[in-house]
Parts: C-alpha cells; sequence; structure tokens
C-alpha cells in the first residue's frame, strides 16, 4: 500500500494521522484483551482465577447502601444516612422533627 503523502493537503494529513492514531491503539486494545482471554482460559484449565495468579485482589462489587430515613410525606424517598442530605430530610430537620422520627 503507497500512499502520496506529499500531495496531501495538511487537513488531510492531520486526519490521516488521528485515523492512523486510532488504528493502532484499536490494535494493541484487541491484542491486550486477546492475551487476557488466554491467559484466564489456562488458569481456568489449572483451576485458578487469574487474580489468584497475579496476586491482584478482585474487584469488591460493594452493594447498595440499606435506606435508614424515609421521607414521611412520601415513603418512597428513602436515605441510607450516606452522602448529601436529601431536600426533604433537610426541610423536616428545619420544620423540628429528629433524624429519629424519620428513621425506618
Amino acid at each position: 500500500m503507497s500512499i502520496d503523502l506529499n500531495n496531501m493537503s495538511l487537513k488531510d494529513l492531520k486526519d490521516l494521522h488521528a485515523r492512523v492514531g486510532k488504528a493502532i491503539n484499536g490494535f494493541e486494545d484487541r491484542k491486550k484483551k486477546e492475551a487476557l482471554a488466554a491467559l484466564e482460559e489456562v488458569a481456568r484449565a489449572n483451576g485458578f482465577t487469574l487474580a489468584e495468579l497475579t496476586g491482584t485482589p478482585s474487584v469488591r462489587k460493594r452493594s447498595p447502601a440499606v435506606a435508614k430515613y424515609a421521607n414521611p410525606a412520601n415513603k418512597s424517598e428513602t436515605w441510607s444516612g450516606r452522602g448529601r442530605k436529601p431536600r426533604w430530610f433537610a426541610a423536616a430537620l428545619k420544620a423540628g422533627k429528629n433524624p429519629s422520627d424519620m428513621s425506618i
């Protein structure tokens, strides 16, 4: 494949450069995924996981936090007590309610 770069405009050259960069990254990603799949298959055939063999911890998935408080006006609105206070919770506190009044 031969491309005459001397006759291309600057815009065409930059466009070609961007496309080549994307092609290279895509190729590398594809090869990494193929290698990882092959390693996982070999590890599985020997009765291990790849994480066990490499010593890297497996990704821990968190379950959603359990709701602790419910909106007295609308019980479907709940809050776990983590993160930013919902508006309904802050409004209830301003109105004189205690957090224990809204606990589930």
